[in-house]
């Protein structure tokens, strides 16, 4: 049952400042800010982010009623002139009519059937990482991991087309996940998109770079198509997908479905690894855990696809590090005229939010919040207090289309380097940078050790 909403004029939020609103203090640490707002004024808290009324849900029940109810009495929020620069109107951004179109030319590209045939490319790409690593190496963990998905990324995304073309996409989307998440947290969201600062001419600059390459990449897939060559990456799918008139997408729709997907099958898996091997460092049971899995289930050979379903331990410590760093921080809708949360009315325009970093760790749902224990995932294991407690990847119908992408290539590449090394990053955790996704501040520097030491 959910829990009962103050009523109207009942709730309690945060001194806002003038014409601000609480911008200052969500600029200075918004996942501290969220926080706070939980525990100091409850599950409903009005705050203001400038001059826009804002809401902040805390209870699972009513983050999964707000993403249940999107593309009906919510609409997806506006966050800004770099995000739409960067996403274009891609399936993440687009709404009504047009989203479903999207949504259903680009969701075949990314089931189940599919995700198997990109599970071989996965682990090559780890295969070869673990192949060039030596025993007693220093690395940088979150450095490691990017360059590694970015391959897998661009190589079942593009295919072989983009070999060679990975540092430029890299640098490029680098930059625009920095200068995202500094618009977002300042007064430049504010301002017009006619307003060039310099972080503005950073992110037209990177987003150039990626226009460029994604073009070129669109024109050799093309050329192939034209010869007859058939393609089996996501780019190949996306170019011969057709809507229910046979219309294909556009160059520009091409563009954008393409940076959405490298997005989700590259930043956010990167993350979801170095967190998991930093927290893995620092709990040597669960390493010990996974090595016997890995002895156990494989036998020294490389995983499968098959063999997904029988890595139970390494889905859970998976599952466990998207729980205590969520990549997608923060999700937002708009509530439009007859919109309710809990049976409670919410004002038509108010802007609503909920965080997955505040929601995941609430000692409510999940006791200790802030340790890593995998074994919470156990199948005999007490359920959450509530269905909606873990919710990494969205909900409702606009959840992650890639969800099942990324947790597959997550749970395979910590098996193929598993089976060999153990990343020591020792026990202190690295800061983390709420940017687009939730990046670590800086370099994860581990020493590779042997696995099983």
């Amino acid at each position: 049952m959910t829990a009962t909403l103050p009523p109207v004029g009942a709730e309690r939020g945060p001194r806002r400042w003038p014409l601000l609103g609480n911008l200052p203090a969500f600029a200075r640490d918004p996942l501290a800010f969220f926080e706070s707002l939980r525990d100091d004024y409850g599950d409903w808290v009005p705050w203001a982010l400038g001059p826009r009324r804002n809401v902040l849900l805390s209870r699972p029940e009513h983050a999964g009623e707000l993403l249940g109810a999107v593309e009906g009495s919510f609409v997806p929020a506006e966050l800004g002139w770099a995000f739409r620069q960067l996403l274009g109107n891609g399936v993440v951004v687009a709404k009504g009519e047009d989203w479903r179109r999207k949504r259903a030319l680009v969701q075949p590209a990314v089931r189940p059937r599919q995700v198997r045939a990109y599970a071989a490319t996965m682990v090559e790409c780890a295969d070869a990482l673990a192949r060039g690593w030596r025993e007693g190496e220093r690395i940088d963990v979150h450095r490691e991991m990017a360059g590694l998905t970015q391959r897998i990324a661009v190589r079942t995304l593009f295919g072989s087309d983009a070999a060679g073309r990975e540092e430029p996409i890299s640098a490029a989307m680098a930059t625009a996940q920095r200068e995202l998440g500094a618009e977002f947290r300042g007064l430049t969201l504010f301002l017009p998109p006619w307003v060039q600062t310099r972080g503005r001419r950073r992110m037209r600059a990177a987003v150039a770079v990626l226009d460029r390459e994604i073009k070129h990449v669109v024109r050799e897939h093309e050329a192939a198509s034209a010869a007859g060559e058939e393609r089996d990456d996501l780019l190949g799918r996306l170019l011969a997908a057709r809507d229910e008139s046979g219309a294909p997408l556009s160059r520009k729709e091409l563009r954008d479905e393409s940076i959405t997907l490298y997005i989700g099958g590259h930043e956010t898996t990167s993350t979801t690894l170095t967190w998991a091997w930093q927290l893995l460092s620092g709990a040597p049971d669960a390493r010990a855990r996974l090595t016997e899995e890995l002895d156990r289930v494989l036998g020294g050979r490389l995983p499968t696809h098959d063999d997904y379903p029988r890595l139970v331990w390494t889905q859970q410590i998976v599952k466990e590090a998207l729980r205590i760093y969520p990549p997608i921080w923060l999700l937002s809708a708009v509530a439009t005229r007859g919109a309710t949360i809990g049976g409670r009315e919410v004002p038509a325009g108010t802007l609503v939010w909920t965080s997955p970093w505040s929601v995941h760790r609430d000692p409510r749902w999940f006791p200790e919040p802030l340790a890593f224990r995998p074994e919470r995932w156990d199948a005999d294991a007490a359920p959450p207090a509530a269905e909606h407690a873990w919710f990494p990847f969205g909900g409702g119908p606009r959840a992650c289309l890639g969800a099942r992408f990324a947790l597959v290539e997550a749970a395979l590449v910590l098996a193929v380097l598993g089976q060999r090394f153990h990343l020591d990053t020792g026990s202190e955790r690295a800061k983390v940078f709420p940017g687009l996704t939730l990046q670590p501040v800086g370099p994860v520097p581990a020493v590779l050790r042997a696995s099983g030491i």
